[in-house]
């Protein structure tokens, strides 16, 4: 059999494993079924069960060393190869993480938290968290939002030491070795990034939220010691708590959150109205109270799910899935089916954050949500303030999961609800509450869900940076034109999986990944103007 005919071969074979996989997986988020919560586990165990076949692993080892090969077909070889590499294990081991996976995300799915004895979801956490003074109210609310950590945590450990023990078997130290690995993320390098990144911020971290705490400690009546995690705006501390001169909700009364993100892409010369059709934007008992976008069939059959109300947070997190979304439908349809996808995970959250950040813009906030341009006038310096806190408090939050979750996976058994609250003191510098001893880590659904993902949130970020300065350098000087739209779909969402992703950043902005664009806009800009 030639490379040419394999690859067909793999190509066919895994489109059709796709699909049933993100059309199961779909149902189980919108409905909150077991029944599709099963066939997600049993799409999934096939998929996997595919890429576990040792001959066809072997032949794909094979053909890698021809030294023939285009390269079209060697990037579907080496995708295939870091797809197959962990898969290579017993039958029953694959089917054991999958469905403790599936039982998880089940649970995180359905799992409704209660305030008393009244059932909440996380939109109204959120609320509570963002606008309540009630310090008692904002305390159980934000234990409220942990509820679910007790229920996971021990099915969460064992299929951590699963993994572990199956990455083992692979001739890997852990899990999370093999991921970067498998990733093609060097993991030196990135927490080298990270360590640098810690360093530089944290003098502007530390002044940055000494003002917020300050503001947070007038706004509640209380020490600057006295404040803990329930008196920030998130139940991670990974949003930015609202300055009291900027609540943007209000402009958003009686705007349609589908029109303003139909109406930011179109003028891009982008089309989304196809993907939203097939979309479910709004909150429903049972359904999964997240926000995620996927590609059904990689040929246009693109799904955001989102659960909006008329708000700045359900603003930025519609255009940032629509990002992904528009990444997904402008790959070159004449890629074969395996390069028809992202380069990275880390390139298409960076579309995703470009797009988010939108909402945040002084000029899309005159343009699509019609607001004064005299108040945008006066709110644009503390927009600009509140993005800057939002980028470094993100960042450190994406520091504090990548640090924790390497050594979860490095050593399970020690004491991890320690350890979390050690990290989060060190890099968030937000006071521990009196009980430290319950694991408030494990309510985050990513440790479950997408393991060994997170660091691509904080590369990501990094790389909307380089984008946007190269944008503004070299494209336009107006971010909401066709011509970004076209440079975006040409030279950045059409190549699809056809280069590795530093290769990729590399030929549409000149440079390889540089973290000095993200250092300049948001952790040395006091620093620069003083």
């Amino acid at each position: 059999m030639t490379v040419e005919q394999f690859l067909q071969e793999q190509n066919d074979a895994i489109k059709a494993l796709h699909i049933a996989s993100t059309s199961s997986s779909w149902m189980a988020a919108t409905t909150g079924e077991d029944e599709w919560n099963q066939k997600t586990a049993e799409a999934s165990t096939a998929y996997n069960l595919y890429f576990a076949d040792p001959e066809r692993f072997e032949q794909v080892k094979t053909y890698l060393k021809h030294d023939d090969l285009t390269d079209v077909q060697r990037r579907q070889l080496e995708g295939l190869y870091n797809g197959m590499a962990e898969n290579q294990i017993a039958e029953s081991d694959l089917k054991e993480m999958v469905e403790r996976s599936t039982e998880l995300v089940g649970l995180f799915n359905t799992f409704r938290a209660t305030i008393g004895e009244q059932e909440v979801s996380e939109n109204d956490i959120r609320q509570i968290l963002l606008k309540s003074n009630d310090l008692a109210e904002r305390e159980e609310a934000w234990h409220a939002s942990k509820q679910i950590a007790k229920e996971v945590e021990a099915k969460l450990l064992t299929l951590v030491k699963k993994r572990n023990e199956v990455a083992r078997s692979l001739g890997y130290d852990n899990y999370h070795q093999m991921s970067f690995k498998l990733q093609e993320l060097d993991r030196d390098e990135v927490f080298s990034i990270f360590d640098k990144l810690k360093d530089l911020s944290d003098e502007p971290f530390r002044e940055m939220k000494l003002e917020m705490d300050t503001e947070l400690a007038e706004r509640f009546g209380i020490t600057l010691e006295e404040l803990r995690p329930w008196h920030y705006a998130d139940p991670f501390f990974q949003e930015a708590p609202p300055m009291k001169e900027l609540d943007l909700d209000p402009y958003y009364e009686g705007k349609d959150l589908e029109q303003l993100t139909i109406s930011t892409f179109e003028d891009m010369g982008m089309e989304i109205k196809d993907m939203l059709a097939k979309s479910d934007m709004y909150p429903r008992d049972k359904k999964n109270q997240h926000a995620f976008c996927t590609d059904i069939d990689r040929e246009g059959d693109v799904r955001v799910l989102c659960n909006n109300v008329p708000s700045d947070y359900w603003s930025c997190t519609t255009l940032h899935e629509f990002g992904h979304a528009v990444y997904f439908k402008y790959v070159d349809e004449s890629l074969p089916f395996l390069l028809r996808t992202c380069a990275h995970t880390l390139t298409t959250e960076a579309i995703a954050m470009l797009y988010g950040r939108f909402a945040k813009n002084p000029e899309w906030l005159k343009r699509y949500l019609e607001i004064d341009e005299t108040e945008v006038n006066r709110l644009t310096p503390i927009i600009e303030e509140s993005l800057r806190r939002q980028m470094l408090i993100a960042g450190r939050w994406i520091m504090t999961f990548s640090y924790f979750e390497r050594e979860l996976y490095e050593n399970p058994d020690q004491d991890l609800n320690k350890l979390w609250w050690k990290l989060v003191n060190d890099i968030q510098f937000v006071n521990p509450p009196e009980n430290v001893d319950y694991p408030h880590w494990a309510a985050k659904i990513h440790f479950t869900l997408v393991p060994v993902y997170y660091q691509n949130y904080l590369l990501g970020e990094l790389t909307t940076s380089q984008l946007e300065a190269h944008i503004y350098k070299n494209v336009s000087a107006d971010m909401f034109t066709k011509e970004v739209g076209s440079y975006l779909i040409e030279d950045y969402f059409k190549p699809g999986a056809l280069y590795a992703w530093n290769e990729k950043i590399e030929k549409a902005t000149g440079e390889k990944l540089n973290p000095q664009y993200f250092i300049d806009q948001f952790v040395s800009v006091k620093q620069a103007n003083s």
